[in-house]
């Protein structure tokens, strides 16, 4: 899932927000998934979904710019 999984950063690295962001856009698509579940209207479910798939590809936006990270931190030791 992610790069920063289990992993702790100083505050000065961007992994150590990139992670934390990552964390509230997970929250909102696990959000999004209950409240479809709880909405009988079909132009709602269409947004929720439509949201959720949007956050999931900034999530993997984020995992990209980590794994990019890592392998350049690796390269310089």
């Amino acid at each position: 899932m992610t790069a920063t999984a289990g992993r702790s950063y100083p505050e000065s690295d961007p992994r150590h927000h990139t992670g934390k962001i990552k964390r509230m856009l997970m929250d909102t698509v696990t959000h999004l998934k209950l409240d479809l579940e709880k909405v009988d209207d079909p132009q709602a479910e269409a947004l929720f979904e439509t949201t959720a798939d949007v956050l999931r590809g900034l999530i993997k936006a984020y995992d990209n710019f980590e794994a990019r990270a890592e392998k350049s931190e690796k390269a310089w030791r």
